[in-house]
């Protein structure tokens, strides 16, 4: 899906923020596409319209501890699951921080199963407009509506905070309850909303988040989201360090413009900028 250089961790050190492109989407139950987001976010990342620096200054490009370290290869199958957790876990061995570009949300699951025994006791804060806390989907136990259920029953985090959530159906509120999940919904939403987070820290961010207004290229259009700037703001806020985030669901077929794309190389680069400051 990239031509970027292959994943090879041993060419990362301590502190530093990895960059990784996981181009899978197997896990998608309506559209397929977002196998193909990370060349188009590089793409827009690296784009003569912006430039690398994130809000609080600090420039990526070429920072000595910032690194692309490319597309994992990765097959159609649940199979790349296991390769996900395993390059996590090398990484996190390592030292390093790993960014994620998805890649649908099933991701996830084995990103923090890679992550959870070098980084014990980690808090999930999880965006999205979906809860993604199904038992199964449609026979799928791994689909991109499983990975919270699949994380919260291995007992890989210690607290998992949902915020944005607008679509909890009867099921998923039973397993937000089984589970101790803390859902802030978009009902009861407020931007000065005191989270209480504490740290080791790990960011997912499903693009859906966002009103389709700002972010039409998701595969699920969910209307009466955050914007941009609340988004970016409740990172900002963030009060303890961040050792691993992804950014997910980017749909480049439903992005002929390219606006969600922009959108998303905006928060690698904020992300990735919280990421180092927590070093």
């Amino acid at each position: 899906m990239s031509e970027t250089a292959p994943f090879d961790a041993a060419l990362f050190s301590p502190g530093e923020v990895v960059l990784l492109g996981l181009p899978y989407d197997a896990g998608s139950s309506f559209l397929r596409g977002p196998a193909y987001a990370p060349p188009r976010i590089r793409e827009a990342l690296h784009s003569g319209s912006a430039n690398l620096c994130a809000e609080d200054g600090r420039d990526l490009d070429g920072a000595p501890d910032f690194h692309d370290g490319g597309d994992l290869p990765l097959p159609q199958d649940p199979s790349a699951l296991d390769r996900i957790a395993e390059a996590a876990g090398t990484l996190a061995a390592r030292g390093a921080r790993i960014l994620a570009l998805g890649g649908d949300h099933s991701v996830t699951y084995p990103l923090v199963r890679g992550l959870a025994p070098h980084i014990p006791a980690l808090t999930l804060l999880h965006l999205d407009a979906h809860p993604d806390l199904y038992d199964h989907y449609e026979g799928d136990r791994l689909s991109h509506a499983c990975p919270f259920a699949r994380i919260m029953e291995a007992g890989l985090v210690r607290r998992l905070v949902q915020v944005g959530i607008r679509t909890m159906n009867p099921h998923q509120r039973r397993q937000a309850e089984r589970f101790g999940v803390e859902v802030i919904d978009m009902l009861n939403w407020r931007p000065d909303l005191d989270l209480a987070l504490e740290g080791p820290l790990y960011v997912s961010l499903d693009l859906d988040v966002f009103d389709p207004g700002f972010a039409p290229g998701v595969s699920h259009h969910e209307p009466g989201g955050l914007s941009p700037r609340e988004v970016i703001n409740l990172l900002h806020r963030l009060p303890v360090p961040v050792f691993g985030a992804d950014v997910v669901e980017y749909n480049p077929r439903r992005d002929p413009s390219g606006i969600t794309a922009m959108l998303a190389a905006k928060l690698t680069r904020e992300l990735a900028a919280l990421m180092l400051r927590g070093r």
